[in-house]
């Protein structure tokens, strides 16, 4: 059978493959000789540095043990950064990509064994076969130079329902190996967070190389994907292991209001689309909502009555800032600032905004191993910075 051209299979110019030719007018670089910036906060100055500039919206970083580190940006685009904040060309042999919206090339983790076994794991928009449609879908390769090597697709959406919103979705690990993918619920078919028969607006839990683990809540449940770990989410962009009890913690979307951050539980439902705190975007309550909290429906553990767009999140566990020693930090995009959080067991109370002043959507925030945050903002000209104490 004759090979069709790949734009005419994908229809949409939306579909393309991973780590194609950059075209920019400013390709990202290092800032050389940057001046640190000192701001305030409740609890003494901090100094952010602009680390590197040109970045097409960045969406995620991972710490590579040799020094510096891997960032995805959003267009389809995987690249090291050393650690004097040189940029690398497009790493090769991503996997073929839906781009559109809030879809593409999104996080990026390390495998648990990465000084031996060199895997990287990526979660992105993957295509159907039309390239009208997408679903969240997790690759792993190994990393060689500049390239991705025997890159294989370990978990995909099936059906795809994306038409480029709601996708998710951040990666972890926990302490026993498994990969935790969160998604969206795709935004045009919100009541799919509600089938068990289906992917969109799960929490997933599964073996780094795409097993299902046999003690997951759904295995013996007939019609249920066994893959699921809890339901009922919108949209999480944000998930991290909390430093003390290691459970999972997950940030998720809202609609108009009702940003939340849950603390995940085998096979609890979070109740989107039944259960929200925020309104649809008319004004009007969520078409099919019954409130905002319902019996065997897990409430969550804080919500933003205005939505900041919460997105990636860390715990710090660092030196550096000893007052902000287990605080939780989170990205907000539409609130443009890092969002501090202290904790009082799994309770928030207090909360803090940072890097306000900068007006920037903030995408992802990391601990790096120098005990400094590392943050990102989402934007054509996207930043990697650096914040430090003052002095």
């Amino acid at each position: 059978m004759r090979r069709l051209p790949f734009l005419l299979l994908c229809g949409l110019a939306a579909c393309r493959p991973g780590a194609e030719p950059v075209d920019a007018a400013r390709p990202p670089h290092a800032v050389r000789d940057a001046v640190a910036k000192v701001y305030p906060s409740e609890k003494g100055s901090y100094a952010v540095t602009e680390w590197v500039a040109g970045l097409d919206h960045p969406w995620a970083l991972a710490f590579l043990p040799e020094g510096g580190m891997l960032v995805s940006e959003r267009p389809g685009r995987l690249r090291r950064i050393d650690a004097t904040g040189a940029v690398s060309a497009p790493i090769a042999g991503l996997p073929k990509l839906f781009v559109d919206g809030q879809a593409g090339l999104l996080d990026v983790a390390l495998s648990p064994g990465f000084a031996k076994d060199r895997l990287v794991y990526l979660s992105f928009a993957e295509p159907n076969f039309r390239g009208n449609l997408a679903g969240t879908a997790v690759a792993r390769g190994r990393l060689e130079g500049d390239a991705l090597k025997d890159v294989e697709v370990i978990y995909r959406q099936q059906p795809k329902l994306s038409a480029g919103s709601h996708v998710g979705s951040r990666l972890v690990f926990d302490d026993a190996g498994h990969l935790f993918v969160t998604q969206g619920d795709n935004r045009v078919a919100a009541e799919a967070a509600q089938e068990l028969d289906k992917l969109q607006g799960k929490l997933v839990r599964i073996w780094p190389d795409g097993r299902v683990p046999d003690d997951n809540p759904f295995v013996a449940r007939e019609g249920a994907r066994k893959e699921i770990w809890s339901y009922g989410h919108r949209n999480m962009q944000g998930a991290a292991l909390h430093p003390r009890t290691r459970q999972l913690w997950t940030s998720e979307h809202g609609p108009q209001g009702g940003d939340e951050i849950n603390i995940e539980k085998a096979g609890a439902n979070y109740g989107w689309p039944l259960v929200t705190h925020g309104i649809d975007y008319d004004g009007d309550p969520v078409p099919g909502s019954i409130g905002r909290s319902a019996p065997g429906m897990q409430d969550p553990a804080y919500v933003w009555k205005k939505s900041p767009a919460v997105s990636g999140m860390a715990f710090y566990t660092g030196q550096l800032f000893p007052q902000w020693e287990g605080n939780l930090f989170l990205g907000a995009l539409a609130g443009q600032a890092l969002i501090r959080l202290e904790l009082d067991g799994d309770k928030v109370v207090h909360e803090e905004r940072l890097l306000g002043a900068l007006g920037q959507r903030i995408r992802d925030v990391r601990q790096g191993s120098d005990g400094a945050l590392y943050v990102l903002t989402d934007d054509a000209d996207g930043k990697l910075l650096r914040l430090s104490p003052a002095n």
